[in-house]
């Protein structure tokens, strides 16, 4: 049996596998951001699976069925704690992080900025070496994060960590001003050659 190389799939196969794979990625994401949203305040799971369509602006639209396994899961791991409420008419469980949580939650993101650097640097050799673009770096402050509509506030800062987004802050603002006096000098090229 031969494997249609990637490249020569019929563009539905394209399609199709890119939304598979973007599936899988969500549900790991979604998981660090119901750690996220619990983190800033306790709450149920069906305000969580608004809250993410809502932060998302419905890019990510979890459904009861994708949710709940991950609550019962990260409360089996004691990273979140749930407790029956009865405030409305209806019992509903109301869950909170736990410290075990915050711990986790900080690991995850520190390894997601390392995660998005080097998924970054592989994009650009891709596009280096196959698409043949010449690409400039782009230090990872400025590369989204599937984090960023969940962070309104930022977990508790260590000085190691701080010192590291500054630097990288840094190294932003002089790239950025490199390219910003590159793109200066070509406007006045091009009002040259207009006069």
């Amino acid at each position: 049996m031969s494997i249609t190389p990637w490249n020569q799939m019929p563009q539905q196969n394209e399609e199709r596998t890119t939304a598979l794979w973007m599936k899988e990625a969500q549900k790991g994401y979604i998981r660090v951001g119901v750690l996220i949203l619990l983190n800033k305040r306790s709450t149920h799971g069906y305000e969580i699976m608004k809250e993410i369509r809502s932060r998302t602006k419905g890019f990510w639209t979890p459904t009861a069925g994708g949710v709940y396994p991950i609550l019962r899961d990260l409360e089996e791991a004691k990273y979140i704690e749930g407790q029956w409420s009865t405030l409305t008419k209806r019992k509903t469980k109301v869950y909170k992080i736990t410290d075990t949580g915050r711990q986790i939650l900080k690991s995850t993101l520190i390894k997601q900025g390392e995660i998005a650097n080097n998924i970054n640097q592989m994009f650009q050799e891709f596009a280096t070496d196959v698409l043949n673009v010449q690409t400039r770096k782009i230090p990872t402050p400025i590369m989204p994060s599937p984090f960023t509509p969940f962070l309104e506030e930022k977990l508790e800062d260590d000085e190691m960590s701080v010192a590291k987004r500054r630097k990288r802050l840094l190294l932003s603002i002089d790239m950025l001003q490199k390219e910003l006096k590159s793109l200066d000098k070509k406007q006045e090229k091009v009002r040259t050659k207009r006069q």
